[in-house]
């Protein structure tokens, strides 16, 4: 689509220098890469990624995730890529128990997101494996008071050039709004 590019100016684009490690590289490589640096075992199977896409050649993803699964199709890792609006990141390792029909982990708060929360907070993730419908929920805790809540719930879309403009009419500056509302 005209509308859609990897690695160029588009009004939504996908771009490697958005993500982990060294762009020249290939995001998967990149990515085991640095679970291997985490000590994690590798895994052989599919990766999917969630994020957000560049519009108008702008990015901000305040958390992106990567589903690893090994040979078999099982969930092995989760990573979180989290962003702040300061340019800083870091990356949470995930291993996902099963509670359900979902994945729960938690994982020690490492940085600044946000001038108003703290740092000595615990996240909590909760989500589904990516298929027809795909749920990512993560809760900022202190102990048991929790003080920040996010979810994200999504439906599976088809990738076409139609479908691809409807949601740009639809969320034209999702990006922007969300930067908008954070510095408000």
């Amino acid at each position: 689509s005209t509308l859609t590019g990897y690695n160029q100016w588009r009004w939504a684009s996908f771009d490697d220098r958005d993500h982990l490690g060294d762009p020249r590289q290939p995001l998967r490589a990149r990515v085991l890469a640095d679970a291997a640096a985490h000590g994690l075992k590798p895994v052989d199977g599919p990766m999917f990624l969630l994020t957000n896409l560049r519009y108008g050649g702008y990015c901000f993803n305040p958390v992106s995730f990567y589903y690893l699964f090994d040979r078999e199709w099982r969930l092995a890792h989760v990573m979180a890529e989290v962003h702040n609006t300061f340019g800083g990141g870091h990356n949470y390792w995930l291993t996902p128990e099963v509670a359900g029909r979902a994945y729960r982990a938690m994982a020690s708060k490492a940085f600044y997101v946000s001038p108003f929360m703290p740092v000595d907070l615990d996240y909590w993730f909760s989500f589904t494996e990516p298929g027809e419908r795909l749920n990512a929920h993560i809760d900022a805790r202190r102990g048991a008071r929790v003080l920040f809540d996010a979810t994200l719930s999504l439906e599976r879309r088809p990738w076409t050039a139609t479908e691809i403009r409807r949601q740009l009419l639809r969320f034209p500056a999702s990006t922007l709004k969300v930067t908008a509302a954070i510095h408000w």
